[in-house]
C-alpha cells in the first residue's frame, strides 16, 4: 500500500502534505527532525488516504500540494480536525 498524508504542527499549525509505502516509519521521521521541511516541529497525522497503486497515490500527493482546489475541498471537509 502507498498513502499520501496530511500532517500539522502542534506548535504553529502549519501543514504538510507527503506520500510514504510507511505510514508510520515516515511520521516519526518528520517528528525526529529527519526531513528538512518539517524538522524543528513535532507533527500530529491529521488526515491519509491509502491506494494499491504507487503512480496514483504520487499523482494525488502532486494535485494535493499544488495548493489549488484539490487541497482546499480536503481542508474544507476536514475542517474540524485541524487546530
Amino acid at each position: 500500500m502507498y498513502y499520501v498524508y496530511f500532517i500539522q504542527s502542534v506548535e504553529d499549525h502549519k501543514n504538510y502534505v507527503g506520500f510514504t509505502a510507511n505510514l508510520d516509519r515516515r511520521i516519526a521521521q518528520h517528528n525526529a527532525g529527519a526531513s528538512c521541511y518539517t524538522s524543528g516541529r513535532h507533527w500530529e497525522l491529521v488526515y491519509y488516504e491509502a491506494y494499491r497503486s504507487k503512480a496514483d497515490a504520487v499523482l494525488r500527493e502532486k494535485r494535493l500540494k499544488q495548493y489549488g482546489k484539490s487541497l482546499a475541498m480536503l481542508k474544507r471537509r476536514l475542517q474540524e480536525s485541524f487546530l
